[in-house]
């Protein structure tokens, strides 16, 4: 899993899978899951991040699977 957080953007990006996305849903309003054509999800990217949850979380989160 690898976490990115663009700070001027505001948006956060969690890959879940190196498969290559196909489309999106947005699940709630600025959060998306990138998903294959057979629905699998690669990824969730959430826009207004910070405003959602304390960003400084996702480091914590790719730490703790890099440590598994």
């Amino acid at each position: 899993m690898k976490v990115k957080y663009d700070k001027e953007a505001d948006a956060a990006y969690i890959q879940l899978s190196s498969k290559k996305p196909e489309g999106g849903i947005e699940m709630a309003e600025g959060v998306i899951l990138h998903t294959t054509s057979k629905n699998e999800i690669v990824s969730i990217e959430i826009l207004n991040a910070s405003k959602k949850f304390p960003v400084r979380n996702l480091y914590k989160l790719e730490l703790s699977t890099v440590n598994h």
